[in-house]
């Protein structure tokens, strides 16, 4: 909470954070290999004010390059949205010490959660 009474800017990363770990580290698909976060881009709809029940956070894959993917996401109450956002994650190996391509599991992984349509929705955090 900021000193306005609203949630901070930041909280909102944390936010996106935590939904890209559960979907991404799921047990029955996961991203072990590793990957790191390139970019993030958010923007903010209306302000939202301290509470003690949650907000949803959705998400999906937009996009899946050679050695990289874009998950897009939206953290809302219903229908009320307060941030769209969306982060590009590069496969990495930690090892080696740079960018990877994205395995066959992977991409099948991901590409069940695209939505070429820009709208909403695949996974609920």
């Amino acid at each position: 909470m900021d000193a306005y009474g609203h949630v901070n800017n930041v909280v909102f990363l944390r936010y996106l954070e935590e939904a890209r770990i559960d979907f991404l580290f799921r047990p029955e698909k996961d991203f072990q290999q590793g990957s790191v976060v390139a970019r993030h881009e958010i923007d903010y709809k209306r302000q939202l004010v301290h509470r003690h029940h949650p907000v949803d956070v959705e998400l999906w894959v937009t996009e899946i390059r050679a050695a990289s993917f874009t998950l897009t996401y939206e953290v809302k109450d219903d229908d009320l949205v307060y941030v769209r956002a969306s982060t590009v994650i590069v496969p990495f190996d930690f090892e080696a010490q740079r960018p990877r391509r994205i395995t066959e599991e992977e991409r099948a992984f991901l590409k069940e959660y695209m939505d070429d349509s820009g709208s909403q929705g695949a996974v609920a955090a």
